[in-house]
């Protein structure tokens, strides 16, 4: 399968899941024009204090992450390939009068068609699995960062993406076996919407994340694994303090999420 097959059916997905997700109480848009913030305390902490910083955000969906971050005072560019997506995430921030700069762009070719630098690539959650390559995407991360800049990264731990949709039997590759094609009804934002889509998905093992970011130069300052996930997105997940997820038959002894600080 080429590129091009793999972004049109994927891209058809996204646009889907965008009209579902801007009306859904997982994304509650209503309370976020209210003030809520869409930062888990995972990427506040990672983060710091981005006052000042110019941030280059990733595979953004809608961007409710970019307007955050840029209330806390950054300047900040959105990506996403959705045309609808980057549609609804310029409306949003015009609402609520905050700037961000939204560009609809396939991650592998944006470098063809932006030229900055900044002190902060960002990308979290549901990113990697996306992506058929992680060389080309490791190498666009070291295109945008300037001299001392510094990914900020957060995904879901590849390995609770073996299991299957209950979390019952081990279902998937921990390492990438090629494309995995899914046909969904509903998205983890409203798994009853009446939704049906069918998209592509590559398995990536925590080694090939790091390797592919130390071969393209960057030095990884901190790595962290947590047993919880900052909101319910999978089956069968209780809430065991307020913002923190994890699967009920489970509790703790599965890594849910991880996070990457690296430095250029």
């Amino acid at each position: 399968m080429n590129q091009t097959d793999y972004l049109v059916k994927n891209k058809i997905a996204w646009d889907k899941r965008t009209e579902v997700h801007l009306t859904s109480k997982f994304y509650d848009v209503a309370g976020f024009k209210a003030g809520k913030s869409s930062l888990s305390q995972i990427e506040m902490d990672l983060l710091g204090d981005v006052s000042g910083k110019t941030i280059l955000h990733l595979q953004c969906h809608f961007g409710q992450d970019s307007i955050s971050l840029a209330k806390l005072g950054a300047t900040v560019t959105a990506v996403d390939f959705s045309e609808p997506a980057i549609e609804a995430g310029r409306r949003l921030a015009e609402e609520m009068d905050v700037q961000v700069t939204f560009i609809c762009q396939d991650l592998y070719s944006l470098p063809d068609n932006l030229n900055e630098t900044f002190d902060i690539v960002y990308a979290s959650y549901g990113i990697v699995g996306w992506l058929p390559d992680l060389n080309k995407w490791a190498r666009v991360i070291a295109t945008f960062l300037r001299k001392s800049g510094t990914l900020i990264f957060i995904d879901f731990h590849p390995f609770a993406q073996m299991f299957d949709e209950n979390f019952e039997t081990i279902k998937y590759s921990y390492f990438n076996r090629g494309a995995n094609l899914f046909l969904e009804t509903g998205t983890y934002a409203d798994k009853t919407a009446p939704v049906t889509q069918e998209y592509l998905w590559w398995d990536h093992s925590l080694s090939d994340i790091i390797n592919n970011l130390i071969s393209n130069g960057l030095t990884i300052s901190c790595f962290k694994e947590y047993d919880y996930a900052p909101f319910s997105c999978f089956a069968k997940t209780k809430e065991v303090m307020p913002g923190k997820y994890r699967i009920q038959e489970m509790n703790d002894k599965l890594p849910m999420v991880f996070s990457i600080e690296a430095r250029y």
